[in-house]
């Protein structure tokens, strides 16, 4: 860990910064993949707002 000591004797702790990397564009299996866990989702939240208003 980096510390460093100001004038007034206080410690400043500086946290280690992780290596950068950079995401690739998802293939087309994932792409389907969030599509179908999109459509999913979908009827999830369809089903309970209908579920809602069936029991209201």
């Amino acid at each position: 860990m980096y510390t460093t000591t100001n004038e007034d004797g206080i410690l400043n702790n500086y946290a280690t910064e992780p290596q950068i990397y950079y995401s690739s564009y998802p293939n087309f299996e994932e792409q389907r993949r969030y599509a179908l866990l999109g459509a999913m989702a979908t009827l999830f939240v369809s089903l309970l707002v209908l579920t809602a208003l069936g029991v209201s």
